[in-house]
């Protein structure tokens, strides 16, 4: 067969309302990869004022999971990546479908397929084959032998027709294959790479209907994207090789092709393909560990874009709103779970201060009465959390009836323990003077106490460490004056009394 099309070209102009869509297996989670073509899907939607569709491919029935279209929904709804067409979950949990041109299920689009996968037949650009699993693993096994691509042999393509459809009609076993060009090249162009060519000799002759009647994904998600007016396909680069195939059947039928994007891989820090494996990559994981929502967006958002070189900390209205296909980037993006640490970090430090209590005081015990103390210990750390779970362990020593000293020293350097004794001696006694709204107001601490040293003639190092320590019994912590003004007179003052008698001990 000689090759009847064209090149797909860069559109000379824009299509009229950008409709794009996120189509994932139910395989029981949303994969981080997964979220990522959803928010770019998502973001070029708003961007232009579009349409963002939710499309679930399940013709692959051995891999559906119970339960995992409502995880997918979940998963998107917790990161506000949200679809305004196709399926999602009501008020009540349950599966509804939105939009005029679903349904949005492809087991539910099966008679559509099988009329198209006819139409093809009919057509001269596809045929039944008939071959058993037996024959092609032995052609599989003697073209590796020769060290040669694994291939169909094309020992269906021209079977008579009437002959072919005689077979079908008795039930004989087959499957549908395209019957793709053999000679010349195909180019197709890429919103994010450009001009990619192939040639028509290495691509294998796709099954598009398997024998148990359900389509492949290569006939289900191009007739989907052309009924439900799709302009423009996002997906990951893994597709790039099967977009010949998909521009095959386009241009079989006469339609009008989609623009393409491939995202660049993923990749683990040695540059190996991001795993796949349920909890290595679950979204639902990284929320639970204590990750953001809007952290998690932008760094999956800069997994391969940045729409700036001088900022990295963006929220998701910004994304939208400068969100271009063209700066996507061509290489694999590593996936860093560092700089997804330190985004975290920066969104917990730049959010309102009332919704940083409300998602961390979860993690406290609530056996504490004193939630005006609680408020201040969530303030003192909240430079120092990463991820909302981590303050947990970054409070529990503000929390601790007493402190142990196991592990740090109560005295500077060569100091002599009766010396640090005299100088938590003397603080004590000025918290005593101070009246608590004094106490609480750590610039006020700070002046009080520096003044104190200033008088006695004593260093800050060995003044300022012992008190510290006395208050946090860390090697690292918040600053004394912080911790005072947390703790207040009557807690800061039992810290300070219990390391005197650890001095003396």
């Amino acid at each position: 067969m000689t090759n009847p099309f064209q090149p797909h070209t860069k559109p000379d102009a824009k299509p009229g309302r950008v409709r794009v869509r996120f189509a994932p297996s139910p395989t029981g989670f949303l994969h981080i990869g997964g979220l990522r073509t959803a928010l770019y899907n998502e973001l070029l939607a708003r961007r232009h004022g579009g349409d963002f569709i939710l499309r679930i491919e399940d013709t692959d029935q051995s891999r559906a999971v119970a339960g995992g279209i409502e995880n997918i929904c979940r998963s998107l709804a917790a990161t506000g990546v949200i679809p305004n067409e196709g399926v999602w979950l009501d008020a009540d949990d349950r599966i509804i479908q939105r939009g005029g041109v679903g349904p949005y299920i492809q087991s539910e689009r099966r008679a559509r397929y099988h009329a198209a996968a006819a139409s093809l037949i009919e057509g001269g650009h596809a045929y039944e084959c008939f071959c058993a699993p037996e024959r092609l693993d032995a052609l599989r096994e003697k073209q590796h032998a020769a060290r040669k691509p694994t291939m169909y042999d094309g020992h269906c393509r021209e079977h008579d027709r009437h002959e072919a459809r005689r077979r079908v009609e008795k039930g004989e076993k087959h499957v549908v294959r395209l019957k793709l060009p053999k000679a010349g090249s195909v180019t197709v162009w890429d919103a994010v790479r450009d001009d990619v060519t192939f040639d028509w000799a290495g691509i294998d002759d796709q099954i598009i209907m398997k024998s148990d009647g359900f389509p492949t994904y290569h006939l289900a998600a191009t007739v989907d994207d052309h009924d439900m007016g799709i302009t423009h396909v996002i997906r990951g680069e893994e597709w790039l090789p099967s977009s010949p195939k998909h521009l095959f059947i386009y241009k079989a039928f006469g339609w009008t092709p989609p623009v393409f994007a491939h995202l660049p891989l993923l990749l683990n820090p040695d540059h190996s393909k991001l795993s796949k494996r349920q909890g290595d990559v679950a979204v639902e994981d990284y929320l639970a560990k204590g990750y953001l929502p809007e952290a998690l967006v932008n760094f999956v958002a800069l997994l391969g874009w940045n729409p700036s070189a001088d900022r990295d900390v963006y929220s998701h209205d910004e994304l939208a709103a400068a969100f271009d296909l063209a700066k996507v980037n061509k290489a694999g993006a590593v996936f860093n779970i560092e700089k997804l640490d330190w985004l975290n970090a920066q969104h917990l430090r730049t959010m309102p201060e009332e919704r940083y209590l409300e998602l961390v005081r979860p993690f406290l015990p609530k056996t504490t009465r004193d939630e005006d103390f609680v408020r201040r210990c969530l303030l003192l750390v909240r430079d120092r959390v990463i991820r909302t779970s981590d303050v947990r362990l970054c409070t529990a020593y503000l929390f601790e009836k007493t402190l142990t000293y196991d592990d740090v020293s109560l005295t500077w350097k060569t100091q002599e323990p009766i010396q640090a004794v005299e100088r938590l001696k003397a603080v004590d006694e000025l918290l005593h003077g101070l009246d608590e709204e004094a106490v609480l107001d750590a610039h006020a601490v700070e002046r009080a106490v520096k003044q104190l040293i200033a008088e006695r003639g004593w260093g800050n190092g060995d003044t300022l460490w012992p008190l510290r320590v006395a208050l946090s019994g860390q090697e690292k912590s918040p600053g004394p004056f912080e911790l005072i003004a947390c703790y207040g007179t009557i807690r800061a003052r039992q810290r300070i009394r219990d390391a005197v008698k650890r001095l003396k001990a």
